[in-house]
Protein backbone atom coordinates (compact mmCIF):
# COMPACT_ATOMS: atom_id res chain seq x y z
CA UNK A 1 0.00 0.00 0.00
CA UNK A 2 1.33 3.69 -1.09
CA UNK A 3 2.17 6.00 1.39
CA UNK A 4 -0.29 8.30 -0.08
CA UNK A 5 -2.96 5.51 -0.07
CA UNK A 6 -2.40 5.10 3.95
CA UNK A 7 -2.81 8.97 4.49
CA UNK A 8 -6.19 9.45 2.62
CA UNK A 9 -7.18 6.15 4.40
CA UNK A 10 -6.51 7.96 7.79
CA UNK A 11 -7.56 11.03 6.43
CA UNK A 12 -11.41 9.28 5.79
CA UNK A 13 -11.19 7.56 9.46
CA UNK A 14 -10.71 11.00 11.08
CA UNK A 15 -13.57 12.87 9.06
CA UNK A 16 -15.60 9.98 9.79
CA UNK A 17 -14.91 10.77 13.62
CA UNK A 18 -15.64 14.27 13.66
CA UNK A 19 -18.70 13.89 11.35
CA UNK A 20 -19.82 11.60 14.15
CA UNK A 21 -19.41 13.68 16.79
CA UNK A 22 -20.81 16.61 15.45
CA UNK A 23 -24.19 15.05 14.33
CA UNK A 24 -24.29 13.53 18.42
CA UNK A 25 -23.97 17.35 19.09
CA UNK A 26 -26.61 18.34 16.77
CA UNK A 27 -28.71 15.49 17.86
CA UNK A 28 -28.69 16.02 21.72
CA UNK A 29 -29.80 19.96 20.78
CA UNK A 30 -32.52 19.20 19.03
CA UNK A 31 -33.69 16.35 21.33
CA UNK A 32 -33.78 19.17 24.23
CA UNK A 33 -35.49 22.05 21.98
CA UNK A 34 -38.44 23.42 24.51
CA UNK A 35 -37.51 21.37 27.44
CA UNK A 36 -35.43 22.82 30.44
CA UNK A 37 -32.47 21.89 30.83
CA UNK A 38 -30.98 19.98 33.61
CA UNK A 39 -28.32 22.28 36.17
CA UNK A 40 -25.03 20.46 34.69
CA UNK A 41 -26.36 20.67 30.55
CA UNK A 42 -27.04 24.50 32.17
CA UNK A 43 -23.55 24.57 33.24
CA UNK A 44 -22.33 23.00 30.34
CA UNK A 45 -23.82 25.81 28.34
CA UNK A 46 -22.39 28.13 30.65
CA UNK A 47 -19.15 27.57 30.12
CA UNK A 48 -19.60 26.38 26.37
CA UNK A 49 -20.68 30.11 25.20
CA UNK A 50 -17.44 31.76 25.54
CA UNK A 51 -15.53 29.14 23.32
CA UNK A 52 -14.63 29.14 19.84
CA UNK A 53 -15.82 25.95 19.15
CA UNK A 54 -18.76 25.14 21.04
CA UNK A 55 -19.98 21.88 19.59
CA UNK A 56 -16.82 20.15 20.60
CA UNK A 57 -17.04 21.77 24.02
CA UNK A 58 -20.81 20.57 24.50
CA UNK A 59 -19.78 17.12 23.75
CA UNK A 60 -17.01 16.81 26.08
CA UNK A 61 -17.83 18.72 29.02
CA UNK A 62 -21.33 16.67 28.95
CA UNK A 63 -19.84 13.73 30.17
CA UNK A 64 -19.39 16.06 33.61
CA UNK A 65 -21.51 14.60 36.32
CA UNK A 66 -21.34 17.78 38.34
CA UNK A 67 -22.73 21.21 39.29
CA UNK A 68 -19.56 22.30 40.57
CA UNK A 69 -17.90 24.34 38.21
CA UNK A 70 -13.98 23.38 39.14
CA UNK A 71 -14.77 20.18 37.58
CA UNK A 72 -15.92 21.97 34.15
CA UNK A 73 -12.44 23.46 34.32
CA UNK A 74 -10.56 20.80 34.66
CA UNK A 75 -12.29 18.36 32.65
CA UNK A 76 -11.64 20.97 29.74
CA UNK A 77 -7.79 21.06 30.48
CA UNK A 78 -8.22 17.27 30.41
CA UNK A 79 -9.81 16.21 27.39
CA UNK A 80 -7.41 18.60 25.34
CA UNK A 81 -4.22 16.66 26.91
CA UNK A 82 -6.08 12.79 25.64
CA UNK A 83 -6.13 14.93 22.55
CA UNK A 84 -2.58 15.76 22.15
CA UNK A 85 -2.08 12.73 23.21
CA UNK A 86 -4.00 11.21 20.32
CA UNK A 87 -2.30 13.21 17.91
CA UNK A 88 1.33 12.26 19.10
CA UNK A 89 0.08 8.44 18.09
CA UNK A 90 -1.56 10.05 14.98
CA UNK A 91 2.12 11.89 13.57
CA UNK A 92 3.85 8.35 14.79
CA UNK A 93 1.61 6.17 12.44
CA UNK A 94 2.53 8.83 9.34
CA UNK A 95 6.12 8.20 9.83
CA UNK A 96 5.48 4.67 8.69
CA UNK A 97 3.90 5.86 5.53
CA UNK A 98 6.63 8.39 4.84
CA UNK A 99 9.77 6.90 5.53
CA UNK A 100 11.32 7.42 1.84
CA UNK A 101 10.87 11.41 2.54
CA UNK A 102 13.88 12.49 4.71
CA UNK A 103 12.41 16.40 5.41
CA UNK A 104 9.12 15.12 5.90
CA UNK A 105 10.20 12.58 8.28
CA UNK A 106 12.22 14.96 10.36
CA UNK A 107 8.68 17.43 10.58
CA UNK A 108 6.77 14.31 12.02
CA UNK A 109 9.72 13.75 14.36
CA UNK A 110 9.47 17.65 15.26
CA UNK A 111 5.69 17.47 15.59
CA UNK A 112 6.44 14.12 17.65
CA UNK A 113 8.30 16.34 19.81
CA UNK A 114 6.04 19.74 20.35
CA UNK A 115 3.15 17.23 21.63
CA UNK A 116 5.22 16.11 24.31
CA UNK A 117 5.97 19.83 25.00
CA UNK A 118 2.16 20.29 24.59
CA UNK A 119 1.41 17.49 26.98
CA UNK A 120 3.52 18.53 29.82
CA UNK A 121 2.41 22.44 29.69
CA UNK A 122 -0.94 20.90 29.76
CA UNK A 123 -0.51 18.78 32.66
CA UNK A 124 0.79 21.45 34.87
CA UNK A 125 -2.32 23.48 33.75
CA UNK A 126 -4.04 20.32 35.55
CA UNK A 127 -2.25 20.59 38.79
CA UNK A 128 -2.49 24.26 38.85
CA UNK A 129 -6.54 23.98 38.72
CA UNK A 130 -6.60 20.82 41.12
CA UNK A 131 -4.62 22.53 43.73
CA UNK A 132 -6.01 26.25 44.06
CA UNK A 133 -9.62 26.26 45.35
CA UNK A 134 -12.00 27.59 42.15
CA UNK A 135 -12.76 31.22 44.06
CA UNK A 136 -9.26 32.16 44.47
CA UNK A 137 -8.08 30.99 40.91
CA UNK A 138 -7.90 34.66 39.89
CA UNK A 139 -3.79 35.07 40.78
CA UNK A 140 -3.57 32.09 38.72
CA UNK A 141 -5.07 32.86 35.29
CA UNK A 142 -2.12 34.20 34.17
CA UNK A 143 -0.17 31.51 34.66
CA UNK A 144 -2.48 29.21 33.39
CA UNK A 145 -3.45 31.38 30.22
CA UNK A 146 0.32 31.10 29.55
CA UNK A 147 0.66 27.48 29.46
CA UNK A 148 -2.07 27.09 27.74
CA UNK A 149 -1.46 29.44 25.04
CA UNK A 150 2.08 27.83 25.13
CA UNK A 151 0.37 24.16 23.80
CA UNK A 152 -1.64 26.25 20.66
CA UNK A 153 2.13 27.15 20.01
CA UNK A 154 3.66 24.10 19.65
CA UNK A 155 0.64 23.06 17.70
CA UNK A 156 1.25 25.49 15.03
CA UNK A 157 4.79 25.07 15.22
CA UNK A 158 4.23 21.59 14.20
CA UNK A 159 1.99 22.25 11.58
CA UNK A 160 4.54 25.12 10.08
CA UNK A 161 6.93 22.42 9.21
CA UNK A 162 4.86 21.47 6.44
CA UNK A 163 4.77 24.96 4.91
CA UNK A 164 6.49 23.37 1.68
CA UNK A 165 4.01 19.89 1.70
CA UNK A 166 -0.02 20.42 1.03
CA UNK A 167 -0.58 17.62 0.82
CA UNK A 168 0.75 16.68 3.87
CA UNK A 169 0.22 19.59 5.97
CA UNK A 170 -3.74 19.03 4.78
CA UNK A 171 -3.76 15.59 6.85
CA UNK A 172 -1.78 17.24 9.76
CA UNK A 173 -3.83 19.73 9.86
CA UNK A 174 -6.68 17.50 10.25
CA UNK A 175 -5.52 15.22 12.76
CA UNK A 176 -4.76 17.64 15.09
CA UNK A 177 -7.98 19.65 14.70
CA UNK A 178 -9.23 17.57 18.19
CA UNK A 179 -6.54 18.79 20.12
CA UNK A 180 -6.53 22.49 18.34
CA UNK A 181 -10.20 22.77 19.01
CA UNK A 182 -10.25 21.71 22.50
CA UNK A 183 -7.11 23.66 23.37
CA UNK A 184 -8.64 26.75 22.72
CA UNK A 185 -11.95 25.76 24.42
CA UNK A 186 -9.44 25.58 27.71
CA UNK A 187 -7.74 28.57 26.78
CA UNK A 188 -11.33 30.35 26.25
CA UNK A 189 -12.67 29.15 29.30
CA UNK A 190 -9.80 30.42 31.32
CA UNK A 191 -9.57 33.67 30.05
CA UNK A 192 -13.42 34.16 30.59
CA UNK A 193 -13.61 32.83 33.99
CA UNK A 194 -15.03 35.27 35.93
CA UNK A 195 -18.04 35.99 33.26
CA UNK A 196 -18.71 32.29 33.44
CA UNK A 197 -18.67 31.95 37.61
CA UNK A 198 -20.77 34.69 37.30
CA UNK A 199 -23.42 33.08 35.84
CA UNK A 200 -23.31 30.60 38.67
CA UNK A 201 -23.57 33.46 41.36
CA UNK A 202 -20.12 33.06 42.24
CA UNK A 203 -16.95 35.78 42.52
CA UNK A 204 -13.03 35.26 41.58
CA UNK A 205 -10.30 37.04 43.55
CA UNK A 206 -9.11 40.04 41.98
CA UNK A 207 -5.89 39.18 39.93
CA UNK A 208 -2.65 40.47 41.03
CA UNK A 209 -2.25 44.64 41.46
CA UNK A 210 -1.34 46.67 38.64
CA UNK A 211 2.38 47.58 39.06
CA UNK A 212 1.30 51.12 37.69
CA UNK A 213 2.21 52.36 41.58
CA UNK A 214 5.64 51.45 41.73
CA UNK A 215 8.24 53.19 41.36
CA UNK A 216 10.69 53.79 38.46
CA UNK A 217 14.29 51.95 38.70
CA UNK A 218 15.91 55.73 38.36
CA UNK A 219 13.92 56.28 41.87
CA UNK A 220 16.36 54.42 44.05
CA UNK A 221 19.75 55.35 44.18
CA UNK A 222 21.37 51.96 43.42
CA UNK A 223 19.25 51.62 40.02
CA UNK A 224 17.02 48.94 40.71
CA UNK A 225 13.50 49.34 41.94
CA UNK A 226 12.77 49.97 45.50
CA UNK A 227 10.61 46.35 45.27
CA UNK A 228 14.40 44.35 45.06
CA UNK A 229 15.94 42.68 48.04
CA UNK A 230 18.96 42.94 49.48
CA UNK A 231 19.73 39.79 47.93
CA UNK A 232 18.84 40.59 44.50
CA UNK A 233 20.93 43.47 44.58
CA UNK A 234 24.12 41.24 45.97
CA UNK A 235 23.69 39.25 42.80
CA UNK A 236 23.60 41.90 40.49
CA UNK A 237 26.79 43.78 42.00
CA UNK A 238 28.40 40.38 42.37
CA UNK A 239 27.75 39.02 38.94
CA UNK A 240 28.95 42.35 37.56
CA UNK A 241 32.26 42.40 39.26
CA UNK A 242 32.62 38.71 38.31
CA UNK A 243 33.14 37.78 41.94
CA UNK A 244 30.18 35.60 42.52
CA UNK A 245 31.04 31.63 43.45
CA UNK A 246 29.41 30.12 40.69
CA UNK A 247 28.48 26.54 40.33
CA UNK A 248 30.54 25.30 37.65
CA UNK A 249 33.32 27.08 35.38
CA UNK A 250 33.14 26.36 31.84
CA UNK A 251 36.60 27.39 30.11
CA UNK A 252 37.88 26.39 26.45
CA UNK A 253 41.69 26.87 28.10
CA UNK A 254 40.53 23.85 30.74
CA UNK A 255 40.84 26.48 33.70
CA UNK A 256 37.40 25.52 34.91
CA UNK A 257 35.81 22.24 35.69
CA UNK A 258 34.50 22.04 32.18
CA UNK A 259 35.35 22.79 28.58
CA UNK A 260 31.62 22.64 27.17
CA UNK A 261 28.66 24.80 27.91
CA UNK A 262 27.35 20.87 27.33
CA UNK A 263 29.32 19.63 29.68
CA UNK A 264 28.52 21.63 32.37
CA UNK A 265 24.66 21.62 31.52
CA UNK A 266 24.59 17.75 31.86
CA UNK A 267 26.20 17.69 34.91
CA UNK A 268 23.18 20.48 36.33
CA UNK A 269 20.74 19.24 38.66
CA UNK A 270 17.51 18.17 37.33
CA UNK A 271 14.46 20.00 38.05
CA UNK A 272 16.01 22.36 40.53
CA UNK A 273 14.73 24.87 42.21
CA UNK A 274 16.88 26.97 43.22
CA UNK A 275 19.24 28.94 41.36
CA UNK A 276 22.16 27.00 39.76
CA UNK A 277 25.11 29.11 38.18
CA UNK A 278 26.91 28.55 35.58
CA UNK A 279 30.25 31.00 34.59
CA UNK A 280 30.99 30.84 30.80
CA UNK A 281 34.48 32.38 30.63
CA UNK A 282 35.52 34.35 27.27
CA UNK A 283 35.88 32.07 24.08
CA UNK A 284 33.90 30.99 20.93
CA UNK A 285 32.06 28.01 21.87
CA UNK A 286 31.25 26.42 18.72
CA UNK A 287 28.03 24.21 19.62
CA UNK A 288 24.92 23.20 19.68
CA UNK A 289 23.61 24.24 23.32
CA UNK A 290 19.75 23.01 24.87
CA UNK A 291 19.04 23.76 27.93
CA UNK A 292 16.65 20.64 28.12
CA UNK A 293 13.21 20.99 29.95
CA UNK A 294 14.41 19.26 33.14
CA UNK A 295 17.19 21.40 33.43
CA UNK A 296 15.42 24.40 35.11
CA UNK A 297 16.24 27.53 36.80
CA UNK A 298 19.79 27.72 35.41
CA UNK A 299 21.90 31.60 35.44
CA UNK A 300 24.33 31.48 32.63
CA UNK A 301 26.82 34.41 32.31
CA UNK A 302 30.02 35.29 30.51
CA UNK A 303 32.54 37.71 30.25
CA UNK A 304 30.70 40.08 28.08
CA UNK A 305 28.13 39.89 24.81
CA UNK A 306 31.31 40.12 22.07
CA UNK A 307 33.40 37.71 24.32
CA UNK A 308 31.62 34.90 25.67
CA UNK A 309 30.30 33.84 22.19
CA UNK A 310 28.22 31.14 20.82
CA UNK A 311 28.32 29.99 17.82
CA UNK A 312 26.90 28.07 15.20
CA UNK A 313 25.39 28.01 11.09
CA UNK A 314 22.73 25.50 10.99
CA UNK A 315 20.07 26.40 8.57
CA UNK A 316 17.12 25.66 6.32
CA UNK A 317 18.50 25.81 3.19
CA UNK A 318 20.70 22.60 4.26
CA UNK A 319 17.55 21.01 5.50
CA UNK A 320 16.80 21.34 8.45
CA UNK A 321 13.39 22.95 10.16
CA UNK A 322 13.88 26.15 11.76
CA UNK A 323 13.09 25.77 14.76
CA UNK A 324 16.13 22.85 14.95
CA UNK A 325 18.56 25.91 13.54
CA UNK A 326 18.92 27.16 16.54
CA UNK A 327 22.28 27.80 18.18
CA UNK A 328 21.19 27.60 21.39
CA UNK A 329 17.98 26.89 22.64
CA UNK A 330 16.31 27.31 26.35
CA UNK A 331 13.37 24.93 27.49
CA UNK A 332 13.46 24.54 31.17
CA UNK A 333 12.21 27.02 33.06
CA UNK A 334 13.58 30.07 34.35
CA UNK A 335 16.77 30.46 32.57
CA UNK A 336 18.63 33.34 32.88
CA UNK A 337 21.67 34.41 30.69
CA UNK A 338 23.72 37.75 31.35
CA UNK A 339 26.76 38.84 29.39
CA UNK A 340 26.39 36.29 26.99
CA UNK A 341 26.58 36.24 22.90
CA UNK A 342 24.64 33.71 20.80
CA UNK A 343 24.88 33.92 16.90
CA UNK A 344 24.28 32.38 13.96
CA UNK A 345 26.55 32.56 10.65
CA UNK A 346 24.86 31.02 8.07
CA UNK A 347 23.98 34.30 6.42
CA UNK A 348 21.38 35.52 4.55
CA UNK A 349 21.31 33.28 1.34
CA UNK A 350 20.75 30.36 4.07
CA UNK A 351 17.33 31.57 4.97
CA UNK A 352 15.67 31.06 8.00
CA UNK A 353 18.57 30.41 10.55
CA UNK A 354 18.14 31.08 14.41
CA UNK A 355 21.16 32.02 16.85
CA UNK A 356 18.83 31.99 19.66
CA UNK A 357 14.99 30.12 20.73
CA UNK A 358 13.54 30.15 23.85
CA UNK A 359 10.46 28.10 25.22
CA UNK A 360 11.32 28.53 28.87
CA UNK A 361 8.94 29.98 31.13
CA UNK A 362 9.99 33.58 32.98
CA UNK A 363 13.48 33.57 31.26
CA UNK A 364 15.14 36.70 31.20
CA UNK A 365 17.94 38.28 29.28
CA UNK A 366 20.21 40.87 30.48
CA UNK A 367 23.32 42.53 28.16
CA UNK A 368 23.39 39.61 25.64
CA UNK A 369 23.73 39.77 21.75
CA UNK A 370 21.77 37.62 19.64
CA UNK A 371 23.41 38.25 15.77
CA UNK A 372 21.64 36.36 12.78
CA UNK A 373 20.05 37.75 9.73
CA UNK A 374 16.70 35.71 8.82
CA UNK A 375 14.49 34.68 12.01
CA UNK A 376 17.77 35.58 14.48
CA UNK A 377 15.76 35.47 17.86
CA UNK A 378 12.58 32.80 17.99
CA UNK A 379 10.53 33.29 20.99
CA UNK A 380 8.77 30.57 20.78
CA UNK A 381 6.63 30.06 23.86
CA UNK A 382 6.10 30.92 27.19
CA UNK A 383 6.76 34.74 29.33
CA UNK A 384 10.51 36.04 28.13
CA UNK A 385 12.49 39.22 29.28
CA UNK A 386 15.17 41.04 27.44
CA UNK A 387 17.18 44.08 28.75
CA UNK A 388 19.87 45.92 27.58
CA UNK A 389 20.61 43.66 24.47
CA UNK A 390 21.37 43.73 20.93
CA UNK A 391 19.56 41.73 18.45
CA UNK A 392 20.29 42.13 14.78
CA UNK A 393 18.59 40.58 11.62
CA UNK A 394 16.65 40.87 8.03
CA UNK A 395 13.82 38.94 7.92
CA UNK A 396 11.33 38.28 10.69
CA UNK A 397 14.81 38.69 12.75
CA UNK A 398 12.43 38.66 15.74
CA UNK A 399 9.54 36.01 15.65
CA UNK A 400 7.60 33.95 17.47
CA UNK A 401 3.92 33.17 19.61
CA UNK A 402 5.00 34.07 23.25
CA UNK A 403 4.25 37.12 26.18
CA UNK A 404 7.93 39.00 25.06
CA UNK A 405 9.19 42.28 26.71
CA UNK A 406 12.03 43.40 25.05
CA UNK A 407 13.30 46.58 26.81
CA UNK A 408 16.22 49.03 26.61
CA UNK A 409 17.76 47.13 23.66
CA UNK A 410 19.19 47.91 20.07
CA UNK A 411 17.65 46.46 17.30
CA UNK A 412 19.54 46.91 14.00
CA UNK A 413 18.66 45.60 10.69
CA UNK A 414 21.23 44.18 8.31
CA UNK A 415 21.57 43.81 4.77
CA UNK A 416 19.18 41.43 3.27
CA UNK A 417 19.65 39.62 -0.29
CA UNK A 418 18.99 41.69 -3.18
CA UNK A 419 15.49 42.47 -3.75
CA UNK A 420 14.48 41.66 0.21
CA UNK A 421 12.78 43.73 2.44
CA UNK A 422 13.60 43.82 6.20
CA UNK A 423 11.05 43.50 8.63
CA UNK A 424 11.35 43.47 12.34
CA UNK A 425 9.03 41.20 13.69
CA UNK A 426 6.90 38.17 12.44
CA UNK A 427 4.43 37.79 15.51
CA UNK A 428 2.74 33.99 15.80
CA UNK A 429 -0.72 34.39 17.79
CA UNK A 430 -3.18 32.19 16.11
CA UNK A 431 -6.26 32.27 18.42
CA UNK A 432 -7.76 35.37 19.95
CA UNK A 433 -7.50 34.03 23.81
CA UNK A 434 -3.70 33.68 23.77
CA UNK A 435 -2.34 36.25 25.97
CA UNK A 436 0.89 36.27 23.36
CA UNK A 437 3.01 38.93 21.89
CA UNK A 438 5.95 41.22 21.30
CA UNK A 439 6.22 44.48 22.97
CA UNK A 440 9.26 46.82 22.37
CA UNK A 441 9.64 49.36 24.92
CA UNK A 442 12.39 52.26 25.22
CA UNK A 443 14.55 50.98 22.52
CA UNK A 444 16.60 51.83 19.41
CA UNK A 445 16.13 50.70 16.08
CA UNK A 446 18.83 51.80 13.68
CA UNK A 447 20.74 50.21 10.33
CA UNK A 448 23.75 48.65 10.53
CA UNK A 449 26.58 50.56 9.43
CA UNK A 450 27.35 48.46 6.35
CA UNK A 451 23.39 48.92 5.10
CA UNK A 452 23.58 53.11 6.43
CA UNK A 453 24.47 54.74 3.07
CA UNK A 454 21.85 52.79 1.49
CA UNK A 455 19.24 52.58 3.87
CA UNK A 456 16.67 54.79 1.92
CA UNK A 457 17.44 52.27 -1.10
CA UNK A 458 16.29 49.45 1.23
CA UNK A 459 12.28 48.65 2.52
CA UNK A 460 12.46 48.02 6.27
CA UNK A 461 9.46 47.51 8.24
CA UNK A 462 8.41 47.22 11.93
CA UNK A 463 6.55 43.82 11.66
CA UNK A 464 4.46 41.48 9.58
CA UNK A 465 1.51 39.12 10.53
CA UNK A 466 2.75 35.91 10.40
CA UNK A 467 -0.50 34.30 11.87
CA UNK A 468 -4.44 35.81 11.87
CA UNK A 469 -4.21 37.28 15.45
CA UNK A 470 -0.49 38.77 15.59
CA UNK A 471 0.68 41.24 18.44
CA UNK A 472 3.25 43.67 18.28
CA UNK A 473 3.25 46.80 20.14
CA UNK A 474 6.25 49.56 19.85
CA UNK A 475 6.42 52.00 22.68
CA UNK A 476 8.54 54.86 23.84
CA UNK A 477 11.35 54.36 21.14
CA UNK A 478 13.21 55.68 18.85
CA UNK A 479 12.70 54.96 15.13
CA UNK A 480 15.32 55.62 12.72
CA UNK A 481 14.92 57.31 9.36
CA UNK A 482 14.66 54.15 7.15
CA UNK A 483 11.87 52.31 8.71
CA UNK A 484 9.03 52.68 6.18
CA UNK A 485 6.22 55.62 6.28
CA UNK A 486 3.50 52.98 5.88
CA UNK A 487 5.32 51.26 9.19
CA UNK A 488 4.04 47.60 8.75
CA UNK A 489 3.58 45.04 5.52
CA UNK A 490 1.06 42.46 4.88
CA UNK A 491 2.10 38.72 5.06
CA UNK A 492 0.21 37.53 2.07
CA UNK A 493 -2.43 40.27 0.44
CA UNK A 494 -4.37 42.19 2.85
CA UNK A 495 -4.58 38.77 4.91
CA UNK A 496 -5.02 39.40 8.72
CA UNK A 497 -5.28 43.27 8.18
CA UNK A 498 -8.56 43.11 10.60
CA UNK A 499 -7.88 40.59 13.07
CA UNK A 500 -3.96 41.54 13.86
CA UNK A 501 -3.23 43.94 16.91
CA UNK A 502 -0.01 46.55 15.92
CA UNK A 503 0.14 49.75 18.14
CA UNK A 504 2.49 52.46 18.67
CA UNK A 505 2.70 54.67 21.50
CA UNK A 506 4.68 57.96 22.29
CA UNK A 507 7.68 56.91 19.66
CA UNK A 508 10.24 59.35 18.69
CA UNK A 509 12.78 59.90 15.80
CA UNK A 510 12.07 60.34 12.07
CA UNK A 511 10.88 56.62 11.36
CA UNK A 512 8.23 57.31 14.41
CA UNK A 513 6.19 59.61 12.36
CA UNK A 514 2.39 58.56 12.23
CA UNK A 515 0.53 60.75 9.00
CA UNK A 516 1.28 58.22 6.54
CA UNK A 517 0.87 54.76 8.69
CA UNK A 518 -0.93 51.65 7.65
CA UNK A 519 -5.21 52.25 7.67
CA UNK A 520 -5.33 48.35 8.62
CA UNK A 521 -8.65 48.20 11.25
CA UNK A 522 -6.27 46.03 13.36
CA UNK A 523 -3.65 49.03 13.70
CA UNK A 524 -4.19 51.33 17.02
CA UNK A 525 -2.69 54.31 17.63
CA UNK A 526 -2.54 53.76 21.86
CA UNK A 527 -3.32 56.46 24.47
CA UNK A 528 -1.48 55.80 27.69
CA UNK A 529 -4.09 54.00 29.95
CA UNK A 530 -3.54 50.95 27.03
CA UNK A 531 -0.02 51.39 26.56
CA UNK A 532 0.37 50.58 30.33
CA UNK A 533 -1.34 47.06 29.87
CA UNK A 534 2.53 46.05 27.61
CA UNK A 535 4.30 47.10 30.89
CA UNK A 536 6.76 43.94 31.87
CA UNK A 537 4.65 43.30 35.17
CA UNK A 538 1.31 44.03 33.37
CA UNK A 539 2.12 42.06 30.53
CA UNK A 540 4.32 38.75 31.70
CA UNK A 541 1.70 38.70 34.54
CA UNK A 542 2.42 35.57 37.39
CA UNK A 543 0.92 34.59 40.52
CA UNK A 544 4.74 34.70 41.51
CA UNK A 545 6.65 38.03 41.05
CA UNK A 546 9.24 36.57 39.28
CA UNK A 547 10.47 39.44 37.24
CA UNK A 548 12.74 40.52 39.94
CA UNK A 549 13.67 37.58 41.07
CA UNK A 550 15.85 37.11 38.13
CA UNK A 551 18.21 39.93 39.55
CA UNK A 552 17.36 41.57 36.21
CA UNK A 553 16.68 45.80 36.14
CA UNK A 554 13.64 46.84 34.34
CA UNK A 555 11.15 50.03 33.84
CA UNK A 556 8.12 48.67 35.23
CA UNK A 557 5.83 51.80 34.10
CA UNK A 558 5.82 54.17 31.43
CA UNK A 559 7.67 57.54 31.12
CA UNK A 560 5.78 60.62 32.76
Amino acid sequence: MSAKIIITAVSIILLIGVAIAIVAVVQYQKSHEGHDLSPTMKAVYNFCSSTNYQESCQRTLGTVDSTDPKQYVSRSISVAEEAVKRFYNYSDSMIVAVKNDSRTMLALEDCKEMMDYAVQSLQVSYSEVGEAHLQSMGDRVSDLRTWLSAVISYQQSCLDGFEEEDAMKNNMTLGIMDSSQLTSNALAIVTKLTEILAKFGLQMNAPPPSPSSRRLLSDHKDGYPSWFSNVDRKLIAKIDNSKIQPNAVVAKDGSGQFKTIADALTAAPRNSETRHVIYVKAGIYDEYITVDKKTTNILMYGDGPRKTIVTGGKNFVDGIQTWKTATFSAIGNGFVARSMGFQNTAGPEKHQAVALRIQSDKSAFFNCRMDGYQDTLYNHANRQFFRNCVISGTIDFIFGDSPTVIQNSLIIARRPLAKQANTVTAQGKSDPNENTGIVIQNCRIVPEQKLFPDRFKLATYLGRPWKQFSTTVVMESTLGDFIQPEGWTPWAGSAFEDSLYYAEYNNRGPGANLDRRVDWKGYHRIDRNTATEFTPQAFLLSRENWLPATGIPFIPRLKE
